[in-house]
């Protein structure tokens, strides 16, 4: 083939200098955005159109949801509303979708959108460069393929990477030089001297440019780039075009990428001299699994190790062999085997590459040198695969791994902080909130039933001061004056020996006559946080910064929920491996898990601080912060029509956030309720028609009967319904929205229960007296102890020693354990069976199995 034609594989043709080695000069290496108009609906906020029926199909076959409930939830989200209001006053149009399953909705359709806009960028892109013939049609309709297939904008990003660069590279190079002729000899002569055919295309330099003279400078280097000065030069450049064709290969990519995602294995070996101070990844050190199975833990593991600088780690086709200089006996036997396996599993991977080179597969069993074409061949197969494809392809896969451990870290980590946020209230009581400490005392809290600060201090019981006496005295005194219900004790440092002061302390008012507090062990995770921070100093500003841990640990015993919403909630403690999650998907999650729990609770509006009020469905800080001030200046809300009033608060905010907040006491029972307001009049009716047949009454918000029986009994809600669930419409508006089966049904619990807390029963755990500290702790004992964390391996339990001990996922029942959260959540009380402690990495094994035998 000549210089100037179109090789036979048409992957690039040959144009005249300089534009052969500038192939796509004067273009942005990546594809601009399809329309301004698109840029500017996103940045604006504006709602998105209704996605292809493509998109809502994989959401229906990912989710197992129905698609005409997928389509009615989009439509909602779209307009926005928010999904708290979706799950609880949309459910007709939805068919009851959970707050769950709507954010994995919201989430996926995002990700799938965000995957689709680029995949058409692409596709664009890649036509455009066919249609200069730089791409034939062929691999322009492979490439549609496999970017249709791609599952992430990473799998897309890598298909198109070979396409991308705006470098020249040695295979440009190569073919300006019209090097694709020769790789078309050598293909068809594997027998011959692989420099005898390559010499032919060896270049003087004499030919006459024929390029007209005003080209210049640019044209005369650019026509010495193209010279071919060796044979081996010669065959380097026809090299690079045979890796390049594999690279460009969108068939083979896929083939191979799939072989190792089900065969492959990510290994990880210690770094020489790193065995001491990474200790803690000592699990690490020769570590191998294969891709398909690993658990996304130990993936966040080894890459926490690998950015440690203790380990390196690899994505190889099998176990790499190891050295068999020092094996002896049985020991080499088997490294020898695993060494021949290694070659025989690697050879497929090669045989692949040479079947999409048009190479014959029988060169990869030469024992030739590179001097005839068949050797030749046979090692451009392997630099192909080893140094080009198989680096690519791992690197895929690894952050394949990462991404998918990341997203199943973050969905653990919501978990764990929903039950955290979702633990049951102490109640509005009296507590008494410490801060443990050693050196610079037990700061002290007393707080009212609604959180306000009625004494503070600090007290000396523990070493260096050890003034126990002092402490138990004014201690007791601030339970007697103000009535003390409750204790909540810090688990910080000093905790346990905080506990038997308070438990000192309870002896002390028993013996006295006084009715005795219970105690209670608080997380105080992130109480520093708060009590640093401008909104702490807002809220507390006569008192100093140590002093505010002890009234928010008090407050948290009160209501978890209204005092946790005020720290960041990555500061909570939620999991493990957070600083591995990348940051906005990890905060995006957390956040809107807070908002599904706030909601789920429903916040009184009178009492509300600014950081629980933001959280209602719809209103935002801004807000929050303007109903606050609305609160101040004319008095506590009355009813809920009132939130009107408040500036810059519409009816679209009303209508998200009414049904969520709770007046009570005021003008309207119910206020007090969950019932929507739109559904109020379908609620007085219910009501009515109660009160006739049954004598029920109303009263302050509660339907009941003098008797104790059902008020509602006989009541059917099918009478009630407003046209079938069918022809409700996803994008009706509130006030438009037909009462269907599930909001009548809905009422009905609410007027049975009006505004009752989603939230268990309140419940401590109680520590062993003689168990305070890691020392303590021998194998075969049986403790209580409260769930800190669930983990995707196991769930850590606090048993009040400083340090939580795992119950490791095989230890939580005789039979198979799919899931943790299965077992037990954040907050649970369980009751443990020690079965190893190590002091060396102050590692606890636990078992729920209590009753086995050590």
């Amino acid at each position: 083939m000549s210089r100037g034609e179109i090789c036979e594989t048409g992957r690039m043709s040959e144009h005249p200098l300089p534009s052969s080695i500038r192939p796509r000069a004067n273009r942005a290496a990546d594809p601009a955005p399809s329309s301004a108009a698109h840029r500017e609906k996103h940045e604006t906020g504006g709602a998105a159109e209704q996605p292809p029926e493509h998109l809502i199909n994989a959401l229906a076959v990912e989710t197992g949801i129905a698609p005409h409930r997928i389509r009615a939830a989009v439509a909602l989200l779209d307009a926005d509303n928010s999904v708290p209001f979706i799950a609880r006053y949309r459910k007709e149009a939805t068919g009851a979708l959970t707050d769950t399953q709507l954010r994995t909705i919201q989430s996926r359709l995002g990700q799938l959108r965000a995957l689709e806009e680029r995949r058409n960028r692409v596709l664009e892109a890649l036509t455009e460069r066919a249609d200069e013939g730089l791409i034939d049609p062929l691999t322009l309709l492979q490439l549609r393929s496999s970017l249709m297939n791609a599952a992430t904008i990473a799998d897309v990003n890598a298909i198109y990477a070979p396409y991308r660069s705006e470098r020249v590279t040695r295979a440009h190079l190569a073919r300006a030089a019209g090097l694709d002729s020769l790789v078309e000899d050598l293909l068809e002569v594997p027998l011959a001297e692989a420099h005898a055919i390559a010499a032919a295309y060896i270049t003087d330099g004499t030919e006459d440019d024929e390029d007209d003279e005003d080209e210049g400078i640019e044209a005369a280097e650019a026509d010495e780039a193209l010279q071919i000065h060796s044979a081996e030069e010669a065959l380097d450049g026809a090299r690079a075009i045979l890796i390049d064709r594999a690279l460009t290969d969108p068939v083979l990519s896929e083939k191979l990428l799939k072989r190792l995602r089900e065969s492959g294995v990510i290994e990880s070996r210690v770094i020489a001299g790193q065995e001491s101070t990474g200790a803690k990844f000592s699990d690490y050190f020769a570590f191998s699994d294969r891709i398909r199975s690993i658990p996304p833990h130990r993936v966040l593991a080894l890459h926490r190790a690998k950015d440690a600088g203790v380990v390196r780690l690899k994505v190889d086709v099998a176990p790499a062999p190891v050295a068999l200089s020092r094996l002896r006996g049985a020991a080499r036997a088997e490294a020898e085997a695993a060494a021949e396996n290694y070659e025989n599993v690697r050879s497929a991977y090669e045989r692949e590459v040479a079947a999409a080179l048009r190479i014959p597969v029988q060169v990869l069993n030469t024992v030739d040198d590179e001097d005839r074409v068949l050797g030749w061949l046979a090692a451009t197969v392997r630099t192909a695969w080893r140094s080009h494809l198989r680096p690519r392809l791992a690197e895929r896969i690894r952050h394949q791994l990462l991404d998918a451990a990341a997203q199943h870290a973050t969905e653990v980590f919501a978990s764990n902080l929903r039950d955290i946020l979702l633990a049951a209230p102490a109640g509005h009581k009296t507590t008494l909130g410490l801060d443990p400490g050693l050196r610079h005392g037990v700061k002290y809290a007393v707080v009212d039933g609604t959180g306000e600060p009625l004494r503070v201090g600090t007290v000396y019981p523990h070493a260096p001061r050890n003034q126990w006496a002092e402490a138990l005295r004014e201690l007791a005194v601030a339970c007697r004056e103000h009535g003390v219900e409750l204790i909540a004790i810090g688990n910080g440092t000093a905790s346990r020996e905080t506990d038997k002061l308070a438990s000192e302390l309870i002896r002390t008012l028993r013996e006295e006559g006084v009715d005795a507090p219970q105690k209670v062990t608080v997380s105080e995770a992130g109480a520093s946080v708060y009590s640093a921070s401008a909104l702490a100093a807002a809220e507390l500003p006569d008192y100093d910064v140590t002093v505010r841990g002890a009234v928010s640990i008090a407050r948290r015993l009160q209501d978890p929920l209204a005092e946790l919403v005020k720290i960041d909630p990555q500061s909570i403690g939620v999991g493990q491996y957070q600083h591995d999650v990348p940051p906005a998907a990890l905060r995006r999650a957390l956040n809107d898990t807070v908002e599904d729990c706030v909601n789920a609770v429903g916040v009184n509006l009178n009492s509300a601080s600014v950081q629980l009020l933001a959280h209602v469905a719809g209103v935002g800080t801004a807000t929050a912060e303007r109903i606050i001030a609305y609160r101040t200046e004319h008095g506590l809300f009355t009813n809920r029509q009132q939130l009107l009033n408040v500036p810059r608060l519409g009816a679209k905010t009303f209508r998200q956030a009414a049904g969520f907040i709770r007046i009570r006491g005021g003008e309207e029972p119910l206020d007090a309720s969950a019932v929507h307001p739109e559904a109020y009049p379908l609620a007085r009716r219910i009501i009515a028609d109660a009160q006739a047949r049954n004598g029920a009454h109303w009263v302050a918000g509660a339907l009941g009967t003098s008797d104790g029986s059902d008020p509602l009994a006989g009541l059917n809600p099918a009478d009630y319904v407003q046209g079938s669930d069918t022809q409700v419409d996803a994008q009706m508006s509130a006030d438009e929205a037909a009462a269907g089966v599930y909001t009548v049904e809905d009422i009905f619990t609410e007027l049975r229960r009006p505004g009752l807390d989603p939230r268990g029963s309140f419940r401590t755990a109680r520590f062993s007296e003689s168990v305070s500290h890691f020392g303590d702790v021998r194998p075969g004992m049986v403790l209580e102890g409260t769930v800190s964390n669930v983990a995707a391996f196991g769930a850590f339990v606090d048993i009040g020693v400083h340090q939580d001990g795992l119950v490791h996922i095989s230890q939580m029942s005789r039979g198979y354990v799919a899931n943790p959260h299965d077992i037990v959540r954040s907050g649970d009380i369980v009751r443990v069976r020690v079965v190893e402690v190590d002091p060396a990495r102050r590692r606890i094994s636990l078992s729920l199995l209590v009753e086995d035998e050590n």
